[in-house]
């Protein structure tokens, strides 16, 4: 099984493609160019460098969020584009769930946190152990003293992993903590062979949709939509 991931959610933009749960290919940039410039010459240059075709491709996963409205939409509508015009099925994939599975081999707790502004975080917490992934909580958006009294409550000796592209921004906020470690430079941000990897392990138990169902996932309203309802709530 060949399935072609991207992601996109924040300042990094990438794609991979996962062939039987091994990395064929990936392409990885954090250049802070626009994402509408440069994912699709990405995935083309990597299918022509792989000698992979379109049709060669069993499914398309994708990160739907949390993250940045803008660079969320653009990774949906390119998937959205590729797969309605050569009938692959979309898994859509939480943003931070992808993240988790950097560390798939390690046991531990990955904190994956993703800087939403306003000294907030989209977050998830995850037990990694003996290759096995569980979710302590539902992706959410946090302030930073919130989370971090989230992870004091955890009271154990596990070592605790800060990642994503949040992750140097909240660091300094739990940095005393004790098992705390900021995430290897390598592993750190979020990357389509983290989602991709998800997507093919949990093949099974996720279900596979069609570009018109795939939807972004918002923890929050966009910002013009927040300052309207803002000002039309001051107006009452």
């Amino acid at each position: 099984m060949k399935i072609l991931s991207v992601e996109c959610s924040a300042g990094p933009a990438s794609c991979a493609i996962i062939d039987d749960g091994k990395i064929l290919a990936s392409s990885f940039i954090n250049a802070h160019l626009t994402h509408s410039q440069t994912l699709v010459p990405m995935i083309i240059n990597m299918l022509s460098n792989s000698a992979t075709k379109l049709s060669d491709i069993d499914n398309i996963a994708v990160a739907v969020g949390p993250g940045s409205f803008t660079g969320l939409r653009i990774g949906i509508s390119a998937v959205k584009g590729l797969c309605a015009a050569t009938k692959i099925k979309c898994i859509p994939v939480s943003t931070l769930e992808g993240m988790a599975e950097h560390f798939i081999n390690k046991n531990c707790i990955v904190c994956a946190v993703m800087d939403a502004r306003c000294n907030q975080f989209y977050n998830a917490l995850f037990e990694i152990k003996n290759g096995n992934t569980t979710r302590l909580c539902e992706d959410r958006a946090l302030l930073g003293n919130e989370l971090r009294a989230e992870i004091e409550k955890l009271s154990t000796t596990t070592e605790i992993i800060i990642c994503g592209d949040g992750a140097d921004l909240f660091y300094k906020t739990v940095s005393d903590l004790p098992n705390i470690t900021l995430a290897d430079e390598h592993l750190k941000f979020q990357s389509a062979v983290g989602i991709g990897m998800f997507a093919y392990k949990n093949i099974n138990f996720i279900s596979t949709i069609s570009p018109e169902e795939l939807l972004p996932t918002y923890l929050r309203l966009p910002q013009a939509e927040r300052e309207l309802k803002a000002k039309t709530e001051a107006q009452k």
